[in-house]
């Protein structure tokens, strides 16, 4: 069953709002086996809604529409299916009475294109929608169906559980279930990995793979159909972590600081941190998590070289011979944390973040400590590209990343 999902509204084009029901229609549907080809957004012009339902009906099986019935003049998605359909468009009794009684019961006075609500295409099966006007319609057109539905998300929802998914299980059989998982990696970037599994791209077929990049992590999407889709995505799982498992720190919707927490956890170690050019940006990450006070002590901020030795306390020789922007003050922040705040694990911070040079060093150069129990503190030198929050954020994601696999490695 090839769908295709197709919004009408100007303000998705604005990006007034996001296109959410596409994302949650093909979601659930995949849960049904069925695969979906095409997005697509139209904004409120006749001519342009009558192309996309003309070329949708030429390439998919069912095409689900959302959005333009409600009763202004810019909702017309009736209007165009009626067009291209070559059907009349009728009012339905019920819908109308529907409309009819909210009026009275709220006391108000019904104005004339509230009736349009209650339109419908004259071969149209209509589906009662219990949550507001709006009904929805299932309409044949050639080989294609159509299925059109309000854009209120509530009420998309309501119509497909209770309507549409029922009538397209009976009609296209749907059993075949799709399920993913996305296993994220970090450390490793995404050519790198792409090349590590080239052989099982090339080869794919059921499950599928598809490598992703993200904010300073990376991604593998393993998609497999079938009643056994669960045993074929474990299956692909094991051979792809057995390759590169040593950077896989989770599956799906995890994050690379929640993956750092379950280590401190296990491990029943406290973390702190002294922070510079990052402003706390590090600690912020861990202390939104759930369950954060069971591994995080906190954190220490100081931005100039007089709050790095009254706050942090960095001898004034080490500021003085080696600069703030240097291993050694790196080095020292971590320890000095590790003491002050009583804790198993400090992170340190110091750099330039820019826009300007700082003791003659360029934007972008970057130290980060990380000292663990009574070993000496190790000091990773970074240079991060980009503007100045970007460099800010690469150098949290980069701590976090030394510090799972640190971790990591004393399991």
């Amino acid at each position: 069953m090839r769908t295709e999902i197709i919004a009408v509204g100007t303000e998705l084009l604005l990006g007034q709002i996001a296109n959410s029901n596409a994302q949650w229609i093909s979601k659930e549907l995949a849960h049904y086996g069925a695969s979906v080809y095409f997005h697509s957004v139209v904004g409120d012009n006749f001519d342009r809604v009558v192309a996309a339902f003309d070329q949708a009906s030429s390439r998919s099986d069912v095409v689900l529409v959302t959005g333009g019935l409600g009763p202004t003049e810019d909702d017309m998605t009736r209007d165009a299916a009626s067009h291209l359909f070559g059907q009349k468009l009728v009012e339905d009794r019920a819908t109308m009475e529907k409309v009819e009684g909210y009026y009275i019961k709220n006391n108000k006075t019904m104005t004339s294109n509230n009736r349009k609500q209650a339109l419908v295409l004259e071969n149209a099966e209509v589906l009662e929608n219990n949550e507001g006007m709006a009904p929805g319609q299932i309409v044949q057109y050639n080989a294609t169906t159509f299925v059109f539905l309000p854009g209120v998300p509530s009420e998309m929802k309501y119509l497909m559980a209770a309507h549409v998914f029922p009538y397209l299980i009976k009609k296209y059989h749907l059993e075949t279930e799709i399920k993913s998982e996305m296993l994220r990696f970090i450390g490793i970037g995404e050519s790198t990995l792409e090349s590590e599994l080239s052989d099982l791209i090339s080869n794919q077929s059921n499950p599928t793979i598809a490598p992703l990049a993200g904010e300073g992590d990376v991604a593998i999407r393993v998609t497999a159909s079938g009643t056994d889709a669960e045993v074929k995505i474990a299956s692909m799982k094991h051979t792809i972590l057995e390759r590169v498992g040593e950077y896989y720190f989770g599956s799906d919707t995890i994050t690379i600081e929640e993956a750092v927490q379950d280590l401190l956890v296990q491990g029943g170690a406290k973390l702190g941190s002294a922070e510079s050019l990052t402003g706390g940006k590090f600690i912020e990450r861990m202390i939104q998590l759930e369950g954060a006070s069971a591994v995080c002590e906190g954190g220490l901020v100081a931005y100039t070289p007089a709050a790095k030795q009254s706050i942090i306390k960095v001898p004034a020789h080490v500021i003085e011979q080696y600069g703030t922007v240097s291993e050694e003050c790196a080095a020292s922040m971590a320890a000095q944390a590790q003491s002050l705040l009583n804790v198993d694990i400090a992170v340190s911070f110091t750099g330039v973040a820019g826009p300007s040079q700082s003791e003659d060093h360029e934007p972008g150069l970057v130290f980060i400590g990380v000292k663990i129990g009574g070993k000496a503190p190790d000091v990773h030198r970074c240079h991060f590209d980009g503007s100045r929050d970007k460099i800010r954020s690469r150098a949290v994601i980069k701590a976090y990343e030394l510090l799972f696999h640190k971790l990591k490695l004393q399991k």
